[in-house]
């Protein structure tokens, strides 16, 4: 089962990735973990994306997708694989269409995860973690039970600085511009397919398995 993840900051991807991948038996290849063990094991591509990345610069589209390919290739794929974070732009997916077919992995099913803007700012920017334990909080639906307090450890809680409405928006911005036109590109090839990332996280993962069941 070879798929692809997509959805909004917030839709729940992180979540519904897990419960897909115990259902799957497949790998999680996420951009940054992959560019991660690029540059641990020093291979070629691996150097030349160092090299970008420590001078601050984006990663050009012919070496991320280099190493899009050397790591499908490898053998825990052979069986299937969760792409999460690539593609993030049309030519990104359309070179992903070419090394998928070169490498007889091709793409069989997107997910996208639905989420109406405004809920996901309401989801998020309610989030509140314990910077000692790592505890997280909502204000809606977790609260601790002293206000601002971690529960476990006593510590003051925080919110993540990506968590702000202000930040927030801005990522939710850059998905509309850059990401989404990519649903339109599998929905046209028949791919991409929908959930309600609004409901409860045992009904969207409901909705995801029947996907699943459909393509196996």
């Amino acid at each position: 089962m070879n798929i692809i993840l997509m959805g909004p900051p917030g839709a729940g991807k992180g979540t519904q990735s897990e419960k897909i991948l115990e259902y799957c038996s497949i790998p999680h290849i996420s951009t940054g973990d992959m560019f991660r063990e690029a540059i641990k094991n020093k291979t070629p591509l691996g150097l030349e994306a160092q090299n970008y990345i420590t001078k601050g610069l984006l990663v050009p589209d012919e070496v991320t997708i280099g190493l899009v390919k050397e790591r499908l290739s490898k053998d825990d794929c052979k069986n299937g694989y969760l792409l999460d974070g690539f593609p993030r732009t049309i030519p990104q997916a359309e070179a992903l269409q070419v090394l998928a077919k070169e490498i007889s992995r091709p793409v069989e099913l997107v997910i996208n995860i639905e989420a109406d803007k405004d809920e996901l700012v309401k989801r998020i920017s309610g989030r509140r973690v314990c910077p000692q334990c790592g505890n997280s909080y909502h204000l809606q639906f977790k609260l601790p039970k002293t206000d601002g307090i971690c529960d476990a450890c006593g510590s003051e809680l925080i919110q993540r600085k990506d968590d702000t409405i202000e930040s927030l928006n801005v990522r939710l911005d850059a998905y509309e511009n850059q990401t989404k036109p990519l649903i339109d590109f599998y929905a046209n090839l028949g791919l991409c397919k929908s959930v309600n990332g609004l409901k409860s996280i045992p009904d969207v993962f409901n909705d995801i398995q029947k996907l699943l069941d459909e393509v196996k």
